[in-house]
């Protein structure tokens, strides 16, 4: 495998880690750089941005707060929101997000903006540091249909998750995720970290402009929120699946709820349960993510407990090396 690996991976310009976990076997490899200016190769141990992976992070410090009685499912997020984003449908409900059958209008509508190096926010990104600070940036987007009649996927949505999870529990959202998920699960190397002070072992993001490789320092929030932006390790994303299908983060009894098919996407032979993605046939679980100068995709096979991750600093480096390793189970 690593030699077919190895020419997939320079014949797509990857810079990242790859992990498997398989048949009690374990293989790990990095490719590429995580400083490009300082020539800082990656190593299996390097911090990565995940994107919308984060979004699984987001979904499991929710329901942790469904499961101690201080949101419900059904809560209706007009509840929380007061007057604030008065275009939200006011049956919207913790679950209609969670679930991406919300319809509300999305700031960032990965049906319009398809060409993710070329987007930029609308405000600095030096200002999104605490996700009551999206609050300019999700407005005057209309609600696109009823609450719970279809599925759209909507990165807004889950940054009303993270502001309603935070106004309820009292507890900043980035704590909350660190306290209610990487604790439990024992994830010693994933964080919110700034964009502008990512530290050691941390790959800069990368995409490529004008014929050279720039940094995505201002394409995305200085620090990640409910939609994406945690940082974490190949090594981390496979003991947050342990401790997830353990029960150690919320019990048996909502891990089944989350990884349940609560919306079919035939188009792309998916399903989506709750903050997952599930393969159309098989029994796979996923997290995904993608966004300028990152790259991520972790599938996880329950029964056998078979890890494949593949977690990148370039926008498109990891599809080609995941869809490999994929198609080889």
């Amino acid at each position: 495998m690593e030699d077919e690996l190895d020419e997939i991976a320079r014949a797509n310009d990857f810079t990242g880690v790859v992990r498997v976990e398989e048949d009690g076997q374990l293989f790990e490899k990095a490719y590429g750089l995580a400083h490009r200016g300082y020539n800082i190769a990656n190593t299996v141990d390097t911090r990565f941005a995940i994107a919308s992976g984060g979004k699984g992070f987001t979904a499991l410090a929710v329901v942790s707060l469904i499961e101690d009685g201080t949101l419900d499912y059904d809560t209706k997020v007009r509840s929380l929101l007061g007057d604030d984003l008065p275009l939200i449908d006011d049956e919207v409900t913790v679950g209609h997000l969670l679930a991406h059958r919300s319809g509300i209008g999305d700031y960032y509508d990965e049906e319009v903006f398809t060409d993710l190096n070329d987007y930029f926010l609308s405000i600095p990104a030096q200002n999104l540091l605490d996700v009551e600070q999206y609050l300019p940036i999700l407005g005057g987007f209309p609600q696109k249909f009823a609450p719970g009649t279809r599925w759209a996927y909507n990165n807004g949505g889950y940054v009303v998750l993270s502001i309603i999870a935070q106004r309820a529990s009292g507890v900043p959202y980035q704590d909350l995720v660190l306290e209610r998920v990487c604790k439990p699960a024992g994830l010693k190397d994933t964080d919110f970290l700034r964009s502008d002070s990512l530290g050691e072992r941390t790959a800069i993001g990368y995409l490529p402009k004008d014929g050279e490789w720039r940094t995505n320092v201002f394409h995305l929030p200085i620090r990640g929120g409910g939609d994406g932006g945690i940082y974490t390790t190949a090594a981390d994303v496979s003991a947050l699946w342990k401790a997830f299908f353990d029960g150690r983060i919320v019990s048996e009894k909502w891990v089944a709820e989350m990884v349940r098919p609560h919306s079919e996407i035939p188009e792309d032979k998916l399903r989506y349960g709750l903050g997952f993605w599930l393969h159309g046939s098989r029994h796979q679980v996923q997290l995904v993510g993608q966004d300028a100068g990152v790259s991520f995709k972790t599938v996880h096979e329950p029964d056998s407990g078979i890890t494949r991750t593949v977690i990148g600093n370039t926008s498109d480096g990891v599809w080609l090396v995941a869809r490999f390793l994929n198609n080889r189970g």
